[in-house]
């Protein structure tokens, strides 16, 4: 079930997600860093207009607060107010402070009055009276109470060292705000441009990094009772982290890949040893009972009336006996290794013996046999188990196919292999194709490959089985020349 907690969430997912909030955030706090520096950098800006205009407008004073020429001061205040031509100054009002700090001349005279004591003002100057002291002996001060709308800017008014007054200006705050919003408007929309650029971006990037892990996870959940094939998992193969992974992966699966068939060819021979002895110990019960009927029968023959009826009896008789032998021999099926070694000729001579099946079978049987040489094995069985082997794909193969027979040493072993094309042997009886009764093509007793798994066994040898969907099926048995070779 999907979980959609980020713990829980899948790596297609979390990793684009988690890239996509680094981006989103780190452009948030670029954008943030700039803004806040622009505000920084508008102010000072507006702080270093407000003190050139200050100390230029504090030096013009100078004159006309020598000579006390009131009107002349008032009409340098009223200047920059002027509607007709006003200056660009920003300030929203402008106060000249006496020597005693009480006012001069102001912008706004019906406001200020002349002669109003510091104390008493109020509005953008409200604070002002709390922060005068030490101004002539600081000069240009700049002053940004928390409480109030409007930035204050005090300048002193000297001649040779004697103080005239003092210059205040108030400059709203508001000032900064349409540069600063502009800023913001540009901002917002480089940053929301990147993102637009950068998230599907990181999205895809995110993506294609978790797509090795996120397969990976899927092949080692198909991990169970079955395992992966190799084309199902295509891991990367590089040498980065990912790929050291697939590639530990692609081990474990090999790893598990031949655990799996030693353990089910384990199981086979376990299964397959067990029925040997059942059927070995059954068929040595029946043999018993068996000769004495056959020897009987033979007896009443010899000494018996010849009654016709009776005779025709007791020959089926010994004909359904005879034919229980034959089964019940194959059974007890063991290799006497003190016969004559194999020889070419014995080869040569498994031609003419399955030629009639063949033959009747619409199939045409090719003979490939490298060997020119007597062979240190004993002939009867591996006759045995040839002749088993291409008599089986005779009958299995279809009308008109061909059976391949291949018969050359391989290192110190004697390789077999017999190929037909027919119908292929399902999975379930592949599983227990060697056991006694149980025929891979459907035809027949089902005893040849019980006795040909047998003949092999005794030999100390091993025999494969491949059937594919295309329809072909291939037995490899492989003889040791010597018994201590290791198979």
């Amino acid at each position: 079930m999907f979980d959609p907690t980020l713990p829980n969430l899948s790596l297609r997912y979390k990793l684009p997600l988690q890239a996509s909030a680094l981006v989103l955030v780190t452009a948030l706090l670029l954008t943030s860093a700039i803004l806040v520096r622009e505000y920084q950098q508008s102010r000072q800006d507006l702080f270093n207009s407000a003190e050139s205009t200050a100390k230029l407008l504090a030096t013009t004073l100078v004159q006309p607060l020598i000579h006390d020429d009131l009107w002349r001061v008032y009409a340098l205040l009223h200047a920059p107010f002027d509607p007709v031509d006003p200056w660009p100054l920003g300030a929203d009002s402008l106060l000249v402070l006496d020597s005693d700090q009480r006012v001069y001349v102001a912008s706004e005279p019906r406001r200020f009055p002349i002669g109003m004591a510091l104390a008493e003002v109020d509005g953008p100057f409200a604070s002002l009276p709390g922060h005068m002291d030490g101004i002539l002996e600081a000069g240009f001060q700049a002053l940004t109470p928390a409480d109030s709308e409007y930035f204050l800017f005090v300048v002193p008014i000297h001649f040779d060292g004697v103080a005239l007054g003092s210059l205040a200006m108030a400059y709203p705050r508001a000032l900064v705000l349409p540069r600063f919003q502009s800023i913001v408007t540009r901002a917002l929309f480089a940053t929301g441009l990147v993102l637009v650029l950068m998230l599907p971006l990181t999205w895809w990037l995110g993506r294609r990094v978790a797509q090795p892990l996120v397969h990976l996870s899927g092949c080692m959940n198909q991990i169970g009772d079955q395992l992966p094939s190799e084309d199902a998992c295509t891991l990367p193969d590089s040498r980065d982290e990912i790929g050291q992974l697939g590639q530990s992966f692609r081990q474990l699966l090999s790893q598990l890949r031949d655990k799996a068939a030693l353990e089910q060819g384990m199981l086979a021979s376990e299964r397959l040893a067990a029925v040997g002895r059942i059927t070995a110990g059954i068929a040595h019960e029946i043999n018993n009972p068996l000769g004495g009927m056959l020897n009987a029968i033979s007896t009443h023959r010899r000494h018996g009336d010849a009654d016709p009826l009776t005779a025709r009896t007791l020959s089926l008789l010994d004909r359904g006996l005879k034919q229980v032998r034959d089964t019940v021999g194959a059974l007890l099926v063991e290799a006497r290794v003190t016969q004559h070694a194999l020889s070419p000729q014995d080869l040569q001579d498994m031609q003419t013996l399955v030629s009639p099946d063949a033959q009747k079978r619409s199939v045409q049987v090719e003979w490939h046999s490298e060997i020119r040489s007597d062979l240190d094995l004993p002939s009867s069985p591996v006759r045995q188990i040839l002749l088993n082997l291409v008599l089986n794909a005779i009958q299995a193969g279809d009308a008109g196919s061909t059976v391949r027979c291949t018969v050359h040493l391989s290192g110190r072993f004697l390789h077999i292999g017999v190929t037909n094309h027919g119908r292929p042997i399902v999975r379930e009886q592949m599983q227990h194709l060697f056991e006694p009764f149980v025929s891979g093509s459907g035809q027949g007793s089902g005893l040849g490959l019980w006795v040909t798994y047998q003949l092999v066994s005794q030999l100390q040898g091993r025999i494969e089985v491949t059937s594919g969907d295309d329809g072909e099926t291939r037995f490899d048995v492989y003889l040791p020349l010597s018994p201590e070779e290791n198979l």
